[in-house]
């Protein structure tokens, strides 16, 4: 008789594990696999009215199908964080369905860069849509907005259907969804159906490092337009005022997990491969070598480009707009979408957020080191269970904190808040006090209390 080897014989018991999963769940995921069959019908059919309508068939399959695997997947269990079979499935824990995910994304997002003419089916299939939004016909990044937003809307009724327990995580999802749509998709583009520049009001510099560009300002501005200088101004108040006000008040969760569309894309397409984040000290050193360099390197090329030009020092222009260029290539496109999205099957779901948004480093620098923000936590109540580290997208071994009592201040944390939500005992708690006691265990500030009542 032939040996099976031990790790053989783990993974052939874990498969033999898996619930199995429901005639009705199978035909919503059916549904949404024949969309994206219709979708790729609709990429590569010459005839603009098949494709058209090959889209249409695959936008409302996929949206249909979504919905519904949704509600069946957990609007009919108990409300709660259910982690079961995470660690089994192949396609949130690094195994061949993942991969299969990783590469799709990864080659959507390059194509999108790089090769978009072999996506001019699918964007003249837009062109209404984008006749009747903005008043000019679609290209490839209304094709992306397009499908951007859809998944934020479309996993994000996954994501109220799945936290529906929790009023933080409704809350917060609704808000990501709204800006999102509102924000991100419906304004800039009826901004542009007006004849106005398209401006994006919820990215910032240095995110959207080319707002504060000497070039984008002076598009902005020219002719004196109200609009182009408030523009400007909302840009400039919001990077150097009203972040640091209101991460101090709320901490980074008020733009990571409530406002931005990567956050928001990676709280809801991205939430299934949360767990997948890196958790080792190792990770969290290249977090740092990483992440603040990148910071540095957009202040210093802003900086640099602002000196070239008011004319000071002409030969600037020699260096700046390489590095510009080098920037907006490896920064702007491989990183936060080909890497920060194509990468959420194997690497979780935050991984340009972790390791590479400048927007992040600034909010966090101000986090760890001037905020109120906290999250609090109680070790006698901790059972060691690991719920909080698993949901924890940003590698941070929350578990080691509450064990000790010890509050949370770490500059990566979005706030996002699932660790909270996930611990079944009411450990962790997100809080806004006084910044006096912030780094006191709540054992010693709960000793403190008593003493200063006796």
């Amino acid at each position: 008789m032939a040996l099976t080897s031990a790790p053989a014989a783990s993974y052939a018991l874990a498969q033999a594990d898996l619930p199995v999963t429901d005639p009705a769940e199978k035909a919503t995921l059916a549904a949404v696999a024949l969309g994206l069959l219709a979708l790729l019908a609709a990429a590569f059919d010459a005839d603009p009215t098949r494709a058209r309508l090959s889209f249409i068939v695959a936008l409302a399959l996929v949206s249909g199908g979504t919905l519904a695997w949704s509600w069946l997947k957990f609007g009919r269990r108990p409300a709660g964080v259910h982690q079961n079979n995470l660690w089994q499935r192949a396609s949130t824990s690094r195994g061949a369905i993942a991969w299969v995910t990783g590469v799709v994304l990864t080659g959507f997002y390059v194509v999108l860069y790089w090769f978009p003419g072999l996506l001019e089916n699918l964007i003249r299939t837009l062109d209404p849509f984008s006749q009747t939004l903005r008043a000019k016909p679609a290209d490839q990044w209304f094709l992306y907005g397009t499908f951007y937003t859809l998944a934020v809307l479309l996993m994000g009724a996954r994501a109220l259907w799945k936290y529906r327990h929790s009023r933080y995580q409704l809350i917060r999802t609704c808000s990501v969804m709204f800006f999102q749509l509102g924000f991100a998709f419906l304004l800039p583009g009826l901004l542009l159906a007006f004849q106005q520049p398209e401006y994006y009001f919820t990215y910032f510099w240095p995110l959207k490092y080319d707002y504060l560009f000497p070039g984008t300002v002076g598009y902005l501005v020219k002719d004196g337009q109200a609009l182009g200088v408030f523009m400007v101004f909302w840009g400039a108040v919001m990077s150097f005022l009203a972040t640091p006000v209101l991460t101090y008040f709320y901490g980074k969760r008020w733009y990571c997990s409530w406002v931005c569309g990567c956050g928001g894309l990676a709280e809801t397409a991205g939430d299934p491969y949360r767990q997948l984040s890196d958790k080792s000290r190792q990770a969290w050193k290249w977090e740092v070598r990483i992440i603040y360099p990148i910071l540095a390197l957009i202040v210093g090329l802003t900086a640099l480009l602002w000196v070239g030009a008011s004319g000071t020092v002409p030969a600037l222009g020699a260096v700046t707009q390489p590095l510009s260029r080098f920037y907006g290539f490896a920064i702007g496109a491989v990183f936060s979408g080909v890497i920060g999205v194509g990468f959420y099957p194997i690497m979780g779901n935050r991984v340009w957020c972790r390791f590479g948004c400048p927007m992040a480093a600034y909010l966090g620098l101000l986090q760890k080191h001037f905020s109120r923000f906290r999250i609090s936590t109680n070790g006698g109540q901790c059972i060691s269970c690991g719920n909080c580290s698993n949901v924890c997208e940003m590698g941070i071994d929350v578990k080691q904190y509450a064990q000790r009592g010890e509050p949370i201040i770490r500059a990566s944390c979005v706030g996002c808040g699932m660790c909270s939500t996930a611990c079944p005992r009411g450990v962790l708690n997100l809080e806004n006090g006084p910044r006096e006691g912030r780094y006191q265990s709540s054992q010693l500030i709960h000793a403190d209390s008593l003493r200063i009542l006796s």
